[in-house]
Parts: C-alpha cells; sequence; structure tokens
C-alpha cells in the first residue's frame, strides 16, 4: 500500500517562504497587515507544496454563501438573486452580495473578507477569480461555482450556463422564417464567452438559410438599454438597413425599440426586435418583446446546490451544465416581404 503524503505545516510554509509562522497564519486568514510582496511569496509556496487546511466551521454560528456580481444594478441581476436565494432558503443558508464592478474580478480586499468569514462556497455571476484568487480559495477548502463564465471555458471550474449558440440561432431562424433577409445584431461584449457563443448561432442561422454575412450589419454593444440605443441608431442609419435586429439581451432591445420609435420607424411593421433573457418586463413593455428565454432563476438555484453539495465534500458527476433556451414569441417580430 502506497503511503500517505505527509501532511505539509504552515511551519514548513514558513520556513520555505522565509517568513515567521504567524505571516503564514495571517495571510491564511486573510489578514489585511501582510505586504502585498509578502502575501503573493507566501501564496506561491502554498500552492506549490499543495497545501489545504482542514476545514473547520464559518466564525458565524449561521452557514453563508458569498455572491458576487459584475454588476448589480440591472433587472438580470435581479433574477439570479431571486434564484439563489429561493435555493438557500431551502438549504437554511444566508446570502452576502457582493460587487466587483468594471474589472469583472473581486479586488484582494475582497478575497481577505472572504477567507476571514469562510463562507460554505461561493456563486460568481458574469465575473471570474485570477488564477491566484482560486488557489486561495482551493488551499482554504472554499468551493466555487460560476453562473454564466465570460472568458474561455476552464475544465477545472464548476459553472452553470444556458446554450447561448442555440439561442442566438433560434433568434435569427425565427427572424428569417419571418422573410427578413437584413438581419443586424447587437453583440455584447466580444471578451464575454456567452456574447460569442450567441453571435455564432446568428452567424450560423444565417449560413444555414444561404444568407451572406454583412459586418456593416453588425455592431458591439454591453448589454445596456444605453448601448442598444446607440448600436440601433447607428444600423438603421445605414442606407440599406435592416428590417430585424437581433439584440444580445432584453436590455439592448430596450435601447432598439427606443431607437426606432424616435426614428419614426414602427415596431414590428417596420422593423422586428428579438431580445435576449426573457425578463419579466419583456412581457410588460409595449410592444411586448420576443425574446430568447434563458432560465436566470434556475441557473443560479443549480449553481447554489452544487456549490453547497462541494461544501459537503461531495464530488457532483456534472460539474459542468449549460441549460435549454426556448424562443418566446410576443408582439415585436412580424413577417417582412419586400
Amino acid at each position: 500500500m502506497a503511503s500517505k503524503r505527509p501532511r505539509v505545516t504552515i511551519a514548513a510554509i514558513a520556513d520555505q517562504a522565509g517568513v515567521s509562522v504567524p505571516t503564514v497564519s495571517k495571510v491564511l486568514n486573510g489578514r489585511g497587515d501582510v505586504s502585498p510582496a509578502t502575501r503573493e511569496l507566501v501564496e506561491a509556496q502554498l500552492r506549490e507544496s499543495g497545501y489545504q487546511r482542514r476545514r473547520t466551521a464559518a466564525p458565524s454560528s449561521v452557514r453563508m454563501i458569498d455572491l458576487v456580481f459584475h454588476d448589480l444594478g440591472n433587472p438580470w441581476a435581479v433574477e439570479v438573486i431571486r434564484g439563489v436565494e429561493e435555493a438557500a432558503r431551502d438549504a437554511n443558508v444566508e446570502v452576502v452580495l457582493s460587487e466587483c464592478g468594471a474589472s469583472r474580478r473581486p479586488r484582494q480586499e475582497w478575497i481577505n473578507s472572504v477567507l476571514i468569514r469562510r463562507p460554505a462556497g461561493v456563486i460568481m455571476v458574469f465575473s471570474d477569480l485570477a488564477a491566484d484568487q482560486r488557489a486561495q480559495l482551493d488551499s482554504r477548502q472554499i468551493p466555487y461555482v460560476v453562473v454564466d463564465p465570460i472568458g474561455e471555458e476552464d475544465e477545472s471550474v464548476a459553472s452553470v450556463g444556458s446554450n447561448n449558440w442555440s439561442g442566438g440561432r433560434a433568434a435569427t431562424r425565427h427572424l428569417i422564417e419571418l422573410g427578413h433577409r437584413r438581419i443586424g445584431a447587437i453583440s455584447g461584449p466580444t471578451d464575454t464567452l456567452c456574447a460569442r457563443a450567441r453571435m455564432d448561432g446568428y452567424v450560423d442561422a444565417l449560413r444555414r438559410a444561404g444568407l451572406p454575412e454583412a459586418p456593416e450589419l453588425i455592431r458591439v454593444g454591453d448589454f445596456s438599454v444605453e448601448g442598444g440605443f446607440r448600436c440601433a441608431r447607428d444600423l438603421l442609419a445605414l442606407r440599406d438597413r435592416p428590417t430585424a435586429i437581433f439584440a444580445g439581451s432584453d436590455m439592448q432591445a430596450l435601447g432598439v425599440l427606443r431607437a426606432a420609435r424616435e426614428l419614426g420607424w414602427d415596431v414590428p411593421a417596420d422593423l422586428s426586435v428579438v431580445g435576449y433573457d426573457d425578463l419579466p418586463l419583456a412581457s410588460w413593455i409595449w410592444p411586448q418583446l420576443t425574446t430568447v428565454a434563458q432560465p436566470l432563476v434556475e441557473m443560479a438555484g443549480q449553481a447554489t446546490r452544487l456549490v453547497l453539495a462541494m461544501a459537503r465534500g461531495e464530488q457532483p458527476a456534472v460539474r459542468k451544465m449549460d441549460l435549454a433556451v426556448r424562443l418566446v414569441e410576443r408582439e415585436s417580430t412580424a413577417p417582412w416581404s419586400a
């Protein structure tokens, strides 16, 4: 029988890093009174040695998970919060909300606070962790799951998303089947995986229908109402304007509707519009928005159950989930005959 690998001690880490045992302890517990250079030196030794801290209960008697967003100020985030809260409530777990801002990665100060709180797990939403931040959570055995990964897929990271390629293709096919041939598209940020996948689906639908790709009909937005408005104004100013626009989010679609209204175009008589997400507002605006429904609440619930299973020491059979999407037809699209 192979002998067990001896457990790495804090003293050994301190000796290898050339620092004191209390300094290693401070780094492990997320204390702020350690210089960045010393922290990185200790973290490097922790990674190299494969140090695994024995998991203990969080300082608080209440179990909790950290839910981290790129941007909290939109209806999309509300749906995800609802899904996490429902699943967490069923498990008698509290939720701590954080926002990492434009960088889409949390600051080291957030990591430090997580190491002190010792939550059951972390859920990253449309944001990500740097490699050294993942290593810090791994060494403290704090599991994490990403909802709607933004970068290239990493097989080592547990994630929950939806079939964005299928959604982009379904939206575009719907417009083609209505007779549209000049179909504009407003993408989300190109550094996000979901935006690229939706655009790949859009292009695939065009190719399968024998329609040429027209770069002049594609604009890159930021998933916001304002971005959708600017891109739509640009597209509708073309001499040979699109008769339909596929927007990469419902919020961008709202911007398209406003741009059309200001330019005097009727939706759907003069312009068909398809969004993405199927937020509650999609059925309240006028015209009611045809959109691709992705199951945000279910995605969030699955991520919560997955991270809690990992916190219990379970090894889930499936660490990556892409849930199905569906097209919801409403009043913002109509047949076109040139």
